[in-house]
């Protein structure tokens, strides 16, 4: 009998579902025991996020500063490991990382592969990239990598994804598409879950080898790329200011999450459409570098 542990934190419910669908064919699937558990922050964060509340865990987020989480009823070993989460700024979400800061993390992951499923927006990279760290720290080995971003094109996500974070509207509005993934595409994902029956059933997961090759398990837009690492290096500076300026939900750090937020809407309305513009005019004497970024960031599941 094989035992696949399906972990997630999801908030508004899409990682969920997209979860769902992957969790599906593997509680069908023969000779598969399959443990779906969902990570549980002590305090439960709120959604819709209050404005000042939902910047108050920037810092935090971007540091990989993980909060306590309850004690997960699981067993200690599994052939398997799928773990869905969320990205918040550009890292993992915050309870995610403080379960994998935890003593129970480091007991089941050790030596175990991990199949990793985000559903975010269209900047997931810089995330991955710490998932990547914590999982190599706790002794896992990354088998696969599977991505799902929020329909409309990036700018547009600037409008819709906060919106949705902070109001819990998900609706088209104006000439703005709907938030969040296309359900069409969160119930594709269901593929996923099949293809891991079959490797399971045939002991491919010993191989440390891909599953999910030639699936369109990942999806990188080349375009966003020096954007999103400008934008983590922006991270990094302004978490690091906030967090000098006081605790959560204090004065000073609400005061320099004004200015921050004012910063930011500047610079979206400005510096990242002519940066855009700029990368899109240089775009073809990069095709060499930006398809070897490309290819890094598929792997190791790859389109």
């Amino acid at each position: 009998m094989k035992k696949v542990l399906v972990l997630y934190y999801s908030q508004s419910g899409q990682l969920q579902s997209v979860m769902d669908q992957i969790v599906a064919p593997l509680k069908q699937c023969d000779g598969i025991q399959c443990d779906y558990q969902k990570i549980e922050p002590l305090t439960p964060y709120p959604y819709p996020w209050p404005f000042y509340r939902f910047f108050n865990v920037f810092p935090e987020a971007v540091y990989l500063d993980g909060c306590p989480v309850k004690t997960l009823q699981i067993e200690e070993q599994y052939d398997l490991i799928v773990l869905g989460y969320t990205s918040w700024f550009l890292s993992p979400s915050i309870p995610v990382t403080g379960f994998l800061q935890s003593d129970q993390a480091k007991k089941v992951f050790n030596n175990t592969p991990v199949v990793t499923v985000i559903a975010c927006r269209d900047m997931w990279l810089m995330a991955q990239e710490k998932m990547k760290t914590m999982l190599k720290d706790l002794g896992a080995h990354l088998l696969d990598n599977v991505v799902l971003t929020d329909q409309g094109k990036s700018l547009y996500t600037f409008v819709t994804t906060p919106r949705w974070m902070l109001t819990g509207k998900k609706d088209a509005f104006w000439f703005f598409p709907r938030a969040g993934v296309h359900e069409n595409e969160i119930a594709s994902t269901s593929r996923f879950g099949d293809r891991l029956c079959k490797a399971l059933q045939h002991d491919e997961e010993r191989d440390s080898l891909p599953l999910l090759n030639n699936m369109g398990a990942v999806n990188v837009n080349g375009k966003l790329i020096a954007t999103e690492h400008i934008a983590h290096r922006s991270f990094l500076i302004w978490s690091k200011l906030i967090k000098k300026a006081g605790p959560q939900y204090s004065r000073g750090r609400n005061v320099v999450i004004t200015i921050y937020v004012i910063f930011l809407l500047t610079l979206i309305l400005t510096i990242v459409p002519l940066n855009m513009l700029v990368r899109k005019l240089l775009s073809p004497f990069r095709k060499k570098s930006l398809a070897k970024a490309v290819k890094y960031y598929e792997q190791p599941s790859g389109k």
